[in-house]
């Protein structure tokens, strides 16, 4: 790392970063220093949470700020200080609304990647890196609890991280795997309608996040994850329908990660072409790619005796330096957060990618299971246990261990049907997840006690209610508020619930709580659901208190 005794500052002055963005760049003076300050706090409320609004509103009150190029289906937001370094009540809430989903924190030029890739409700989507997760969510918001985010990791340690964010946000849509996805399958059989890489890389644009960057970073490490990033882009590309849109992305600076990955995929991909980022994503405060670039040496200073193999060197074919153009870099300082590459494709929607005929068939006698830990249909007896407790079944629920999950159509739909895979020639027979090992799929909906359904999540609490036709109680607002002051009112005091005992849920209005009733009545909230929830109806003594 150097001088164990230097400081950052020092460290970034002798870097051979900044010697390598000398190479890319006229002005590595004014992009340095925009690159060292510690990043603003940023957030992206999810629209689709039915308090989206109150939300908003504490965002305004605090002196948040929207990102202006921000056009999701929800909202972005820069609030005044540095990235977790509110203070008091504000840490509180805010810490508070991320925990329950209802917005996530995230770096703001990591949400582009998602504005690039123009999903709509109802897609099939694969985010092939997924982990940690702020992109699988965004997703998700995106289709507006319809359609399928297949969120893929690779490495076992990192799936932990996916599953609790996916489970924070609270989407129907999320499908979570772990798999090497230069080997993922079409999921439908035609492919998915859109698929982002966000590719591991070396991680030369977030010095603003990671200082120790400034140290460790050399062009060998680029060089070192180029093939495993061409290869993940080009499995992208196989397993994205006609006329489907690829989006890769980096948060690197470094052109043998960005423009020759890009440059060596359509080297040797057809029907596959280039669409012009700053037309998708017109106010992104970014510039095109790069058509040309010099061989670096260790300490990032050109060198005149390496030469470049064909993969990593700039293209002498024409038309791709051409379509190089259409990417987009956003320099740290242009965008006054971290930098990033993004890269958009199209696979041309007059393309004949279909399979053909597969050479032999597995019967579902052949085909293996799924793992026992595997999300699978509610079984009949767990299916009566729901209609006991909520009159009804709601379409598309599922099991794991103790828990009731809920999906979308398009995911039941998924596991229903025959997947081909070796390259098209074995058809797996549905009503199972192999190949893939799916780790959790849709919301986190309700537990189940000794093979019964037991309460609802609060998560899952108000989109649950419309689905039910028992199992929950309107009553008055002071009735809430008793409730939510941790008063634990009798049943007795509260109309409506007469003899009822168990999970329960109360409904006023837009709320709907989960409670435990017996010889009181319980809150069955997580400390962070209740601050939101006591913010929203200003109890702000009762949060002083605690």
């Amino acid at each position: 790392m150097g001088d164990v005794g230097a400081t950052w500052e020092e460290l970034a002055a002798n870097s051979a970063l900044l010697r390598a963005v000398s190479c890319w760049r006229e002005d590595p003076d004014i992009w340095l220093e925009g690159s060292f300050e510690r990043l603003p706090e940023t957030v992206r409320v999810n629209p689709l949470r039915t308090d989206r609004g109150w939300v908003e509103e504490w965002l305004e009150k605090v002196s948040a700020k929207e990102i202006e190029w921000f056009n999701g289906p929800g909202s972005a937001w820069e609030l005044p200080f540095h990235r977790g370094k509110a203070e008091g009540q504000v840490r509180r809430v805010l810490a508070a609304l991320h925990e329950t989903g209802r917005i996530t924190r995230q770096e703001s030029v990591s949400m582009i990647p998602v504005l690039a890739l123009g999903v709509e409700a109802g897609d099939m989507v694969l985010d092939m890196c997924a982990s940690p997760g702020s992109k699988t969510t965004q997703i998700s918001e995106h289709l507006s609890e319809s359609g399928m985010v297949v969120a893929n990791e690779v490495v076992s340690s990192r799936v932990n991280t996916l599953v609790s964010n996916v489970q924070r946000h609270g989407s129907r849509s999320s499908v979570v795997v772990n798999h090497d996805g230069r080997h993922i399958p079409r999921m439908p059989d035609d492919g998915f309608d859109a698929v982002l890489v966000d590719a591991p890389c070396s991680g030369s644009g977030t010095t603003r996040k990671n200082p120790e960057i400034w140290g460790k970073w050399s062009p060998s490490g680029g060089r070192s994850l180029q093939r495993l990033q061409i290869d993940l882009l080009g499995r992208a590309l196989r397993v994205v329908k006609a006329g489907g849109r690829v989006v890769y992305s980096t948060c690197s600076l470094d052109p043998i990660e960005n423009e020759a990955v890009v440059a060596e995929v359509l080297r040797g991909s057809s029907g596959v072409s280039l669409l012009d980022s700053s037309k998708i994503l017109e106010g992104v405060p970014g510039e095109g790619g790069m058509t040309s670039w010099p061989v670096l040496n260790e300490d990032g200073t050109i060198s005149d005796r390496e030469e470049l193999e064909e993969s990593m060197a700039p293209p002498v074919e024409g038309w791709i330096s051409e379509s190089l153009t259409n990417c987009m870099r956003v320099w740290n300082d242009k965008v006054g957060g971290g930098g990033f590459f993004v890269a958009i494709f199209e696979k041309s929607p007059e393309m004949d990618d279909s399979w053909g005929d597969p050479q032999f068939h597995q019967s579902p006698s052949d085909a293996k299971e799924d793992l026992p830990s595997s999300p699978q249909p509610i079984s009949e007896e767990l299916s009566e246990s729901v209609r006991g407790a909520w009159g009804k079944v709601p379409s598309n629920l599922w099991s794991r261990g103790k828990k009731i999950l809920w999906s979308t159509p398009e995911v039941t739909d998924v596991w229903s049907s025959d997947r081909r895979i070796r390259g098209g020639r074995t058809v797996v027979p549905g009503g199972r997840w192999r190949p893939l090992k799916v780790i959790h799929i849709g919301l986190d909906a309700a537990r189940v006690r000794k093979g019964e359904v037991d309460r609802v999540v609060a998560k899952a609490a108000g989109a649950l209610v419309r689905e039910m036709e028992c199992g929950f109680t309107e009553v008055i607002q002071e009735d809430i508020d008793s409730v939510l002051l941790g008063n634990d009112p009798s049943p007795s005091e509260i109309d409506g619930l007469g003899d009822l005992r168990g999970g329960h849920i109360l409904t006023c209005g837009d709320l709907s709580i989960p409670v435990w009733i017996g010889g009181r009545v319980s809150l069955m909230l997580s400390d962070s659901e209740k601050t939101v929830i006591r913010s929203q109806r200003g109890f702000v003594e009762q949060l002083e208190e605690e």
